[in-house]
């Protein structure tokens, strides 16, 4: 006659195999320890044709299934049907969540079972793709304005296609830190200069870029007379930025920046000379055309 066991200590299941003709040998029990609880289950039911059939009913089922943790207990409803419809039972699922969520099981929410809890909040959920934006650089138009002082230096209004396209010919002789630049998978927009300018670094030098949208008739400010207060030398970029205002249907979005960039080709402690392109860009929030459009969508278009 055989029997067996099963005792759940910690992450420990103990299936003590009481077998009288050992018992009569050695008058000890012989105890069998495995790591994983579930994997001893599966053991039980691979050899359940040498168990009696009662060691396996409903009940011995019902008396582990509250020490298992919630992981053990979602392999065990995939045992067979038997284990899933006992595992079904909200009851082992409030034990679990009674290890994990200790509070909610003093008042649980009415129209949420424990089960449900488990399954929906016990794991980190992965970040889910953006639909794509119901806005199109094609219904855009970029208003781009830059001042030394009271003169007007760049005046320009840009199709949105045009700034997704790029810089596609760069001038020849561009520094390698800008090439690179440039060149990187970085998703940026980028306009080529036509002529290109020099600016004087004792002047206060402003930018303003509005933007239309040709669905909806509006317009919206990305950037309003900011100052070019960096010039990065080493990257021949000098840059301003401006915090974007979003519409009142976008309480809690706040702190993003507009990134404008100025492109030159040289530069020293006075002047920066030669340049050659406008970069726009929103880093702080957005690194692919998907999320650029959906972060235009959201400004307070008048």
């Amino acid at each position: 006659m055989i029997c067996f066991f099963f005792y759940y200590a910690g992450k420990h299941l103990v299936l003590i195999d009481h077998i009288h003709a050992q018992h009569h040998k050695s008058n000890k029990p012989w105890i069998f320890d495995l790591d994983l609880p579930v994997s001893l289950l599966f053991f039980a039911v691979e050899h359940q044709s040498t168990m009696t059939k009662d060691l396996i009913s409903g009940e011995v089922l019902k008396a582990v299934f509250p020490l298992l943790d919630g992981e053990d207990l979602v392999s065990c409803m995939l045992v067979c049907r038997q284990w899933r419809d006992i595992a079904r039972d909200d009851y082992f699922w409030k034990c679990v969540c009674s290890k994990r969520w200790p509070s909610i099981c003093k008042r649980p929410p009415p129209s949420l079972s424990y089960h449900k809890l488990f399954v929906t909040f016990s794991r980190s959920q992965p970040p889910q793709p953006l639909p794509p934006s119901r806005l199109s650089f094609d219904d855009l138009e970029f208003y781009i304005d830059l001042w030394s002082e009271q003169r007007l230096v760049f005046s320009e209004a840009v199709s949105g296609t045009a700034l997704l396209r790029g810089i596609k010919n760069p001038p020849p002789g561009i520094p390698d830190a800008l090439k690179v630049h440039l060149d990187s998978d970085d998703y940026k927009m980028t306009m080529q200069v036509e002529p290109r300018f020099s600016l004087s670094l004792g002047r206060m030098i402003t930018v303003s870029i509005l933007v239309s949208r040709k669905d909806t008739n509006q317009i919206a400010r990305i950037v309003n007379q900011s100052h070019f207060g960096y010039v990065d030398g080493n990257a021949f970029r000098a840059l301003a930025y401006d915090y974007l205002n979003f519409a009142p249907g976008h309480p809690f979005v706040s702190g993003i920046r507009a990134w404008v960039s100025l492109l030159f080709m040289a530069n020293n402690a006075l002047r920066i000379t030669d340049v050659f392109g406008i970069e726009i860009d929103f880093c702080d929030a957005a690194s692919s055309e998907n999320e650029v459009l959906w972060l235009l969508d959201m400004l307070d278009w008048k």
